[in-house]
């Protein structure tokens, strides 16, 4: 009897455990969850009467109210009844809402900010645009790093990857993929250096000139002096830089880069964090190494200087804070440096610094074809103009991939 009496409390909380919800706590439940819905959405503008005073507008509106209370109390009412692969694919759909939402916002205050200092004079542009008038739209600017002694370079990325002429033109319009040699100007301005690659642009039309003096010590100036000429020039949702001794194979480049186009504050590269090397006369030398710690402390992450890429939201950051932005000896460095304090995402990929053949060429026929692709011991391709060629040829995607594999920029 005794038992029976200790066993009787615990079946009673089983069945008040049990026990449905009145449909009253169900409908009020619902009431708040859609109400609060509209808060967070800032969608209260459903609730405010028409504009027209006439009875039918009001109570069309009511009725419009009317359907989408029920519509959202429904919605979720299938959500608790149903599998929960079902509320997964919500919470999957939810997230990548929200981070298209982040995108746009992040995208809006830097275009917001951009204006501003264009409006105050402190965006420092090379190549300003009209007044009044939105650069083109792009999907991305791929910008080719070049020098005043590297024409046989050019030459031969123009004979592999780098279209020419009429393609050239149809790549931009078309994909919205733009692809330009960057270079700046001698320091005697006008002179025979400066000649020549106006003689070559005239040419070829596949130049983007920068204010900028020439100088191997000065690639982080150039580097952060690309972005903002590039950010007034373009609009686009990616910008690339690539030295002119790395092989590239485009279409695979802006496959891989369109996977992050809905994401906000993108740094794609080969991530590494090599040693901060503090003696004298080698190359790479860091005569600020003091500023990353003791000796023999390695750098922050940041992408390998060859080849890496980054959204217009932190192109514009690049462009706006320009004359306050800390150079570095070595420009990959200053780059990871400028975005290493902001929310950025580091996207480490590996298809962006393949190995010449026959590493390549192997992952070609395994179906895995590099986007990229150089000779770490020579940070760049050994031997550039004599190899580049070959290794088109065995690690290109073909001809017609960037056309058939990538859809076109939106307008």
């Amino acid at each position: 009897m005794m038992a029976l009496t200790e066993r009787q409390p615990q079946s009673e909380k089983k069945a008040a455990r049990a026990r449905p919800m009145s449909a009253k706590t169900v409908v009020v439940l619902c009431a708040t969850s859609f109400f609060v819905g509209l808060l967070l959405s800032g969608r209260m503008t459903l609730l405010m009467p028409p504009p027209s005073g006439s009875v039918g507008a009001a109570s069309s509106g009511h009725g419009s109210r009317l359907s989408l209370f029920s519509d959202d109390c429904e919605h979720r009412h299938k959500l608790e009844e149903g599998n929960p692969n079902d509320i997964m694919n919500e919470v999957s759909r939810t997230h990548q809402a929200i981070q298209s939402l982040d995108k746009s916002v992040s995208s809006l205050e830097m275009e917001l900010a951009v204006e501003r200092a264009k409006q105050n004079g402190g965006l420092g542009a090379a190549v300003p645009s009209k007044r009044g008038r939105r650069p083109p739209r792009a999907f991305v600017v791929i910008g080719i790093n070049t020098a005043f002694s590297s024409k046989k370079r050019r030459d031969s990325l123009r004979e592999t990857w780098v279209p020419r002429g009429e393609r050239l033109r149809r790549l931009e319009e078309e994909k919205g993929v733009v692809v330009r040699f960057v270079i700046g100007h001698s320091a005697t301005p006008g002179g025979a250096l400066d000649r020549a690659i106006d003689a070559e642009d005239a040419e070829t039309r596949d130049f983007m000139r920068l204010d900028h003096v020439e100088g191997y010590h000065e690639l982080s100036s150039k580097t952060r002096t690309y972005f903002t000429a590039a950010v007034a020039t373009w609009d686009a949702d990616f910008y690339v830089k690539v030295d002119d001794d790395v092989h590239v194979n485009l279409g695979m480049l802006t496959s891989r880069l369109a996977r992050y186009r809905t994401r906000p504050r993108v740094y794609v590269g080969c991530m590494k964090s090599g040693p901060v090397l503090s003696q004298k006369g080698v190359k790479y030398h860091e005569p600020e190494y003091w500023k990353f710690g003791d000796e023999g402390n390695r750098y922050f992450r940041h992408a390998t200087g060859q080849i890496y890429a980054i959204s217009k939201d932190l192109a514009s950051y690049i462009s706006i804070n320009r004359p306050i932005l800390h150079r570095f000896a070595n420009e990959d460095v200053s780059l990871g440096a400028w975005l290493i304090g902001l929310e950025v995402e580091h996207v480490d990929d590996r298809s962006l610094c393949c190995a010449t053949p026959p590493d390549c060429e192997w992952k070609k026929q395994a179906g895995n074809v590099c986007a990229a692709s150089f000779d770490w011991s020579c940070s760049g391709i050994c031997k550039s103009v004599d190899r580049m060629r070959a290794i088109h040829s065995a690690c290109g995607e073909g001809d017609g991939a960037v056309w058939n594999n990538f859809a076109a920029a939106a307008a």
